[in-house]
């Protein structure tokens, strides 16, 4: 069953829009730099995101959005937890983003 994890971006007020485009631009470099331990191949389904544009105003300062989709359980636990590109980035927002929300789900799994 494939794994849908949401991620959700506030950056902070002083970050510039050329540091908010370099973390956007480097999280969705994952989708190849993310390889799998043993297999030596990307193991990211789809990586897609953007910046967000609802007129709804529900935002509560989040910015920018991404849904990655994984094939397993597995592939998702292994970039959460110890899959080394998404530790480095990780690591490189953590002065340019104040808030994250992450939600992972199996699609239609209630």
């Amino acid at each position: 069953m494939t794994i849908v994890h949401t991620v959700l971006f506030q950056f902070k007020a002083d970050a510039t829009p050329e540091e908010v485009k370099a973390a956007c631009d480097h999280f969705v470099a994952l989708k190849d730099s993310c390889v799998h331990p043993t297999l030596n191949t990307p193991y990211i389904k789809s990586l897609r995101g953007g910046k967000d544009n609802s007129p709804e105003r529900l935002q509560n300062g989040i910015t920018h959005g991404f849904v990655i989709e994984f094939e397993s359980v597995e592939d998702r636990d292994y970039y959460v937890a110890t899959g080394p590109a998404h530790q480095a980035f990780v690591k490189s927002i953590g002065d340019v983003v104040i808030k994250a929300i992450v939600v992972d789900f199996e699609d239609g799994v209630y």
